[in-house]
């Protein structure tokens, strides 16, 4: 059937390949896998509802799923002059007569379906995503664990300040992912209403049931307004905001790994399947994926500009600038997020701390200074006056050309006593065990190990509801197929 009624032309090809694009057998499935996925459901709910007749619902529910079994492979080289859905629909029409196919799209638009179908794609990228950043929080605390004792001394506007561990520097990178893995998960848990029922714009006359269609799609519940059902795409925004922030985090452990692994530092080594030469200079050892998962961040963050422009000022209805052109970005953005993660991963686990280095380096950077000057606190002297004595003293060092703290001038008044004595470095980490710093390592370390644990069922959960449903639609849709086959048979 051609034309619309309406309309009895469509796009010229040009304009149709601007559009619709041309799209590939890759680029069917993917698109139709969702949209007869959404069909199924609906017959079913149509079926259950008597507003489609059983025998043309087990037409359509076994020629739908012959489509998805064969990869929809017979709709490859089909024009499709209107975009894939409408050539899909109209070979169910074509093969299955108008009185079968053309039942389909009973109560329901295109705009319902494209906001059913971003919602489960929404959900399935995310939860993968999600899933992978956990596997990612496992490495850091495990290499956290490893090296809770690794002395090394971190630096604050790129000069040695404080004594901390390696393990202690993973468990904080862990706190800050479980913040950007929480904000996935809230993501997520915002697609748990079924947009299918709204119709174009204000839901429908039909006795449809949208819980049902919910119920078989893996959704919570039905949607709540069918207006906002079709215009809202803000859950796309959210997404990308928080897999931007995620590409974030993992820019900042890659700069600092990226800078560790110089020769000027010499902290940490990476294994020859981790780094890359040069096509000129034959010394070199590039640990150059640091650079890939720092460029990455930058995709979601574009992709989030690009989608935030294109739904600004639009009318809050169905709007192709939102349901389309917004979204259209927010896959590979999503995708690219997720290469970032697998990459940090291998990247966490196989970087190898030069442990004598780093107690080198924090033993000669004067990073016990401030806890010498505590110390001094603690008999008495203003924190000030002990900062300006041991100032002093690390010039005077420095003049000597001396790298470590050997004596301090002490104010008069003070006496000298084994508290104030120069502290070694293990002390010192040891001691750091208020305000959440190294001394205090077991605290953060349970606590993320928890939230690890937790964010884990709450996946395994959802991941198990969306399978559940899948089975109970395999059911409905066998059902309503061996009825009318036993009918058949009765009839014969």
């Amino acid at each position: 059937m051609s034309g619309t009624g309406r309309l009895a032309s469509t796009l010229g090809p040009r304009t149709r390949r601007v559009v619709y694009g041309d799209p590939g057998p890759a680029d069917v499935r993917r698109e139709l896998g969702s949209t007869s996925l959404v069909d199924l459901v609906h017959v079913v709910m149509l079926t259950e509802r008597g507003l489609l007749p059983a025998p043309a619902a087990a037409r359509l529910l076994e020629r739908i799923t012959r489509l998805r079994a064969d990869g929809f492979r017979e709709l490859y080289d089909l024009p499709a002059p209107r975009g894939l859905y409408l050539m899909y629909e109209g070979h169910l029409v074509a093969e299955l007569g108008a009185d079968v196919g053309g039942k389909l799209h009973t109560g329901r638009s295109r705009n319902d379906i494209k906001a059913t179908i971003t919602a489960l794609r929404l959900r399935a990228d995310l939860t993968d995503l999600l899933g992978e950043a956990l596997r990612l929080q496992a490495v850091l605390l495990s290499r956290a664990r490893a090296h809770r004792r690794t002395v090394m001394p971190i630096y604050t506007h790129f000069q040695p300040a404080m004594p901390v561990t390696y393990g202690y520097y993973l468990a904080g990178i862990a706190v800050a992912l479980d913040r950007d893995l929480t904000a996935l998960r809230h993501t997520v848990e915002e697609l748990t209403r079924c947009p299918l029922g709204a119709g174009a714009v204000a839901g429908t006359d039909l006795p449809l049931d949208p819980a049902r269609t919910a119920e078989l799609l893996g959704f919570d519940g039905p949607l709540l307004h069918a207006v906002d059902a079709v215009a809202s795409r803000d859950t796309v925004l959210r997404a990308l905001a928080g897999a931007g922030s995620l590409g974030v985090t993992l820019s900042r452990l890659a700069t600092d790994l990226q800078l560790w692994s110089t020769q000027e530092f010499g902290f940490v080594e990476f294994p020859e399947r981790l780094v890359g030469g040069s096509s000129a200079m034959p010394q070199k050892r590039n640990a150059f994926l640091l650079e890939h998962v720092k460029a990455m961040a930058g995709a979601p963050i574009g992709a989030w500009a690009g989608a935030a422009a294109a739904m600004k000022s639009t009318p809050f209805t169905n709007s192709i600038e939102v349901g389309t052109d917004a979204v259209s970005g927010a896959w590979a953005a999503l995708a690219t997020v997720r290469d970032s993660v697998l990459l940090a991963q291998v990247l966490a686990s196989g970087a190898r701390p030069a442990e004598s280095r780093m107690a080198q380096r924090a033993d000669e950077g004067f990073v016990t200074a401030t806890v010498v000057a505590n110390r001094l606190v603690r008999q008495g002297v203003p924190f000030r006056t002990a900062h300006h004595v041991v100032g002093a003293a690390v010039r005077e060092a420095v003049e000597a050309g001396q790298a470590r703290l050997t004596r301090l001038k002490l104010p008069e008044g003070v006496q000298a006593d084994e508290q104030a004595a120069l502290p070694s470095l293990a002390e010192v980490v040891a001691e750091h065990r208020y305000g959440g710093g190294p001394g205090a390592f077991d605290a953060s370390f349970d606590a993320m190990r928890g939230r690890l644990a937790e964010h884990t069922d709450w996946l395994r959960l959802r991941r198990a509801q969306w399978a559940a449903a899948e089975r109970d639609l395999e059911k409905a849709v066998a059902e309503i197929i061996g009825r009318s086959r036993e009918n058949e048979g009765e009839a014969a």
